[in-house]
């Protein structure tokens, strides 16, 4: 159900995006926008992960340097049957962790020294088996995907807005394009819907990373365990982890700080919801015991 919502999600994102492209430019406008579309996925797929891991000075560990974190990867990548990931570290006291690359071949997996220093060996087992999920089911691309769709549609909005300051949008398509209410909608509208559908997909995502890396491992309350000490950390965090927005997405736990209305704009479930479901699947695995954790 979580695939099929995923991709009729990034069908209404794409469709939002040549509903703009059309409201600017008539035919002409939704081909641009499509060709426009094509040209950002294509770098954010070869680029996206080197990006990522120089934004946040991750650096490349051997064994040698970090025995559990590397050797812990390697068997998960051989129980999930990929190719081992590169491994790196950011320096950073804030615990948390992501996976990028454009597919199993070409996947890092970081982890702050920070989520080394509070996780045992079963909950950091479980924090990588989520991020090896992602790999495994290529979650980077798709938000890489979702993330350079809504940028888009955010600058074409952005267009929108100063057509409309400035009377723009002439020529002989005007027949074609949609009148002012359909730009109003345009420049207001499409970027709230666009960033919404975004972040549906991430928790979408998320919460298919946190069942697989589970199965994984087969320990879900390890996992359950992890998510709980890295919220707190992150709560409590006396310098908060420097996260750019538009990367959010890619952290096992959000690293930008919410709280009511401003939970639904964030790119992560709620994590007692995601502990709730992980305990729920430990009782499956295991009905006779399955304690809960410990809030």
């Amino acid at each position: 159900m979580n695939a099929i919502k995923t991709f009729l999600l990034l069908a209404g994102l794409t469709a939002l995006f040549l509903f703009i492209g059309g409201a600017l430019g008539g035919r002409g406008g939704m081909e641009s926008a499509f060709i426009f579309a094509c040209i950002m996925n294509l770098g954010s797929y070869w680029f996206s992960d080197k990006i990522v891991l120089a934004m946040y000075r991750a650096r490349p560990v051997s064994e040698t340097e970090a025995p559990e974190l590397v050797r812990i990867v390697k068997m998960l990548a051989v129980k999930a049957n990929i190719p081992t990931p590169k491994v790196y570290i950011i320096d950073s006291d804030v615990p948390n962790a992501f996976a990028t690359g454009r597919n199993p071949e070409h996947a890092a997996v970081a982890a702050t020294t920070g989520i080394l220093n509070i996780l045992d060996d079963d909950e950091l087992e479980g924090v990588l088996g989520h991020e090896l999920s992602h790999v495994f089911h290529r979650d980077i691309l798709i938000s890489s995907l979702a993330a350079t769709l809504a940028g888009a549609i955010m600058m074409l909005a952005n267009m929108a807005r100063w057509g409309m300051m400035f009377g723009g949008f002439g020529g002989r398509d005007r027949e074609e394009r949609g009148g002012g209410l359909e730009l109003l909608v345009v420049a207001i509208l499409a970027p709230l819907a666009a960033s919404l559908i975004q972040l549906a997909i991430s928790r979408s995502r998320e919460y298919d990373a946190d069942r697989g890396g589970a199965e994984l491992t087969q320990n879900p309350l390890s996992l359950a365990r992890a998510l709980q000490k890295i919220s707190d950390g992150n709560m409590h965090a006396r310098v908060p982890l420097t996260t750019n927005p538009a990367t959010a997405h890619l952290f096992i736990t959000n690293p930008l700080r919410g709280e009511g209305l401003m939970a639904l704009f964030s790119t992560h479930p709620p994590t007692a919801e995601r502990i709730r479901r992980l305990e729920e699947m430990a009782a499956k695995m295991s009905p006779y015991h399955a304690p809960r954790i410990v809030y």
